[in-house]
């Protein structure tokens, strides 16, 4: 008997959204000249929220393998956006925050995104939400099993 998702490409309509609401996002940002990519969006996100995370956390939250996030925080870094420094209780490991500058920024592109996300999300409810975050950690978490 075949279950009802081996006809239903969710995964297929996963992805297009997600590339939908990722290239709205960049043409947001290029047209309000963030000089930023989504990606490097989400690192600032992270950082925000964890400031003084190790690369290695930050590649885990993100789901970027390191050597990736290694590149991307240097980008970062060149923009004066993020620093680098050295752990306290360990000194070959570095912890990374934003900077003053990289905090502005921050605050400057969140509303831009924040607006996407309401658009996005336009008329749905707190409940079809709920329900909708529920389903995509189940989703998640049958591929850790």
């Amino acid at each position: 008997m075949t279950h009802p998702s081996d006809q239903r490409a969710y995964f297929f309509k996963i992805d297009t959204t997600i590339k939908r609401i990722r290239n709205v996002l960049q043409k947001r940002f290029n047209e309000a000249g963030f000089d930023l990519t989504v990606d490097q969006w989400v690192l600032i996100d992270h950082l925000f929220r964890n400031p003084g995370i190790s690369q290695n956390i930050l590649s885990e939250l993100t789901t970027k393998d390191a050597p990736t996030v290694t590149r991307m925080i240097d980008l970062l870094c060149k923009k004066g956006l993020t620093e680098r420094r050295m752990a306290e209780d360990d000194r070959r490991k570095f912890l990374i925050f934003l900077t003053p500058e990289g905090q502005r920024k921050y605050e400057e592109v969140l509303p831009s995104v924040v607006e996407i996300r309401r658009k996005g999300w336009g008329n749905l409810s707190e409940e079809d939400y709920q329900h909708f975050v529920r389903i995509m950690d189940s989703i998640y978490h049958n591929f850790n099993e």
